[in-house]
């Protein structure tokens, strides 16, 4: 879109404006086209690129293709006149991960971190019926004080989310504090009886010594369910102003019933209003049993989770709310009820949507050490990297506290190293963290043992036993032990598991990986899918189960630049035999029938065992015209072994109520080639 178009909106929406100076309110204007694009390298800006945002410099990944480095993003952004007494910012939705911003060639401001939002005002330093020249200058270098400084994910770089330009009256309920819309629903105490709590207003009036704040909240059906007013409070720059709410018989938030309500503030005369916010919100409790199960509102629910990176193949982060919903529509239709946010928050849309369909959430922050190399540095005992930590903890915690489905906290990942202890780093980290929201729970994922684990309210172990060293059958012998460890009886523990495996990548006998190998059979990952998910289900003591992960996701240190451990492909389409196994045991809507390992078609031994996973049932297997039979191997899993097979043969499966059907074709013989 030309520039000249864009003020021909900008002067529309600023008639419109005038037009209603009776009643001020804020607008926000999208401003993600037309960005010119160049590295800081670059001898010639001329030559910069034109490109429209969300963007990144890696959107493509693999080996020797991840670039940190440092890019300009600039733009003309023409400011009517119209404006002039109003109040200018900009919203930047997520820069990765350093941000210093330029308006006319004035600094106003920066951002370090790449999973948070942020804001600045920019109205002293706009020219009003001018164009006015905006500039960003972006790195993803890695630094030794903005966290993270190890990750298995790759930081993509780039303006990867929205920008904002926000317009409004000069009074108003301010975007400034941690980059929120100036409104925090700070729960106290929730029942089915009552809930109690206040809502926090910061507000920003230079030209009022005193303000009305008026508060409503809104429940589903449409009926005000409390009201509070503050009137003539003395304000002072940033100064919050807190509004008690009491609501009588509230309708509870929870997975099974997503309830929202709506809360309206307003700034001034309600006829004739300074500024208003309205957003939603849900009210539930969150606490753990004495049984080690994670309860909403008192009641007990089965958590099954997984891990979710924040790129996709041809997009790296830059990702659209099209592709947000692509993907929970796909953890949706595998079962899963909670997702883990790795190393940082993934945009509000996603986490709107998780409030409407109640799905659970844990946000974590970004404090995590690679698995991939012992000589990696996590922590650096230094102010500037613990400030910039705690800082990241509370944008984090600000910009996420209204979503209801976000019931958790994540401090750490698999954070330990030789030498300096990181462990009073993460008690810090945990005691902010409730100061900020003591109504939800924190937790950390841990490989090691130590006093790391009994920091946070929750730990989530990372198990891989079975995978590079050990027997998979160990994860049994680890659960006895957890259960019978009394010294770890107050402990709130889940676990976390998964490994690599590619669609691509063929193999006729499952062994144990190596390390360094860049050979990941999918039949691996699914074996070891396959008994942890039986042997854990049959444990049953965790509060939660967490997969690791739902996609595979961009990570150079790996081979082919990915980590493949998703039971999705990267792509975000094409699903792993895994991915059937927890849909058959996860998905309580939809039966499930499939028949894994489809995708090794050739095989040489004759002697083959054939898998079935069926949610409803013993199935029915074919080989040909002829039924074999079949037993179960444990819940959703049947199996067909010492099977005779020479040739090519169409292999069938019939779920027990003769509706449900799966097929694949083979070719068995010894004079077939492994490809």
């Amino acid at each position: 879109m030309c520039k000249r178009v864009i003020l021909s909106i900008f002067v529309a929406l600023s008639v419109a404006l005038a037009a209603t100076a009776a009643e001020p309110t804020r607008a926000t204007y999208n401003i993600n086209d037309n960005w010119n694009f160049y590295f800081a390298t670059d001898a010639d800006a001329a030559n910069a690129s034109v490109v429209t945002l969300p963007h990144t410099w890696n959107r493509e990944c693999g080996e020797g293709d991840y670039l940190r480095t440092t890019a300009n993003y600039t733009r003309e952004l023409y400011v009517p006149q119209l404006w002039e007494g109003r109040r200018l910012f900009l919203r930047f939705g997520g820069v990765q991960s350093m941000a210093d911003i330029f308006v006319n060639g004035y600094y106003v401001g920066s951002h370090a971190g790449g999973f948070t939002a942020f804001t600045l005002e920019i109205t002293d330093r706009v020219k009003f019926g001018a164009d006015n020249f905006l500039r960003v200058v972006v790195s993803n270098n890695m630094r030794s004080d903005i966290l993270p400084v190890s990750s298995d994910i790759d930081l993509a770089g780039g303006i990867y989310r929205d920008v904002e330009l926000m317009v409004t009256g000069q009074n108003i309920i301010s975007p400034l504090n941690h980059s929120t819309e100036g409104v925090y629903v700070m729960q106290q105490s929730i029942s089915e009886d009552v809930a109690k709590g206040v809502v926090r207003v910061y507000v920003s009036t230079p030209t009022m010594d005193h303000a009305t704040v008026t508060m409503r909240i809104v429940g589903d059906d449409g009926y005000e369910v409390d009201h509070h007013v503050v009137r003539n409070a003395k304000l002072v720059e940033e100064r919050p102003i807190d509004l008690p709410f009491e609501i009588a018989a509230p309708k509870l938030w929870s997975p099974t019933s997503p309830t929202l309500y709506r809360v309206e503030v307003v700034l001034g005369d309600v006829r004739h209003p300074e500024d208003v916010i309205t957003l939603t919100t849900g009210f539930r409790d969150i606490s753990v049993n004495e049984d080690n199960r994670l309860c909403i509102n008192g009641k007990p629910v089965a958590v099954r989770g997984v891990n979710m990176a924040h790129d996709r193949q041809g997009k790296a982060t830059a990702v659209a709310p099209h592709d947000i919903d692509s993907d929970l529509d796909i953890i949706a239709d595998m079962g899963a009820n909670a997702i883990r946010s790795l190393y940082g928050p993934h945009s509000s849309y996603m986490y709107e949507r998780c409030d409407r369909d109640g799905v659970l959430v844990w946000v974590d922050m970004p404090f995590g050490r690679s698995p991939l190399s012992f000589s990696d540095i996590c922590y650096y005992p230094s102010a500037s990297f613990r400030n910039n930590g705690l800082a990241q903890l509370e944008e984090i915690v600000a910009q996420n506290m209204n979503h209801p489905s976000v019931v958790m906290w994540g401090l750490f990942e698999q954070v330990w190293q030789r030498g300096d202890d990181v462990v009073e780093y993460v008690r810090e980290l945990n005691e902010r963290a409730h100061s900020l929201d003591p109504s939800r729970l924190t937790v950390g994922c841990s490989n090691s043992d130590g006093d790391i684990n009994f920091v946070t309210d929750l730990v989530v172990f990372r198990q891989s036993v079975g995978y590079m060293k050990g027997s998979v059958e160990d994860v049994a012998v680890w659960c006895r032990q957890l259960a019978s460890n009394k010294s770890w009886g107050d402990m709130r523990y889940g676990v976390c598991y998964g490994e690599e495996g590619s669609t691509e990548h063929r193999t006729e006998h499952i062994e144990r990986a190596q390390r360094g190998t860049r050979h990941h059979p999918e039949r691996r990952q699914t074996y070891m899918h396959e008994r942890y998910a039986s042997i854990i289900s049959e444990a049953d003591i965790f509060w939660g189960v967490w997969l690791s992960s739902m996609f595979d996701y961009a990570s150079s240190r790996r081979p082919y630049g990915l980590n493949q451990s998703g039971v999705v492909a990267y792509d975000h389409v094409t699903k792993k035999d895994a991915y059937y196994l927890y849909r058959a045991l996860w998905n309580d809507s939809e039966p499930t029938l499939y028949i894994p390992e489809r995708r090794w078609t050739e095989r040489r031994n004759i002697n083959q065992t054939i898998d079935v996973y069926s949610s409803e049932g013993t199935p029915t297997l074919m080989i040909g015209a002829d039924t074999v039979p079949v037993h179960r191997v444990s819940r959703c899993e049947y199996r067909a072994d010492s099977l005779v097979i020479n040739g090519r043969v169409v292999v069938t499966a019939v779920d027990s109520l003769g509706v449900q059907r799966d097929s694949m074709v083979l070719n068995v013989g010894r004079s077939t080639l492994l490809r």
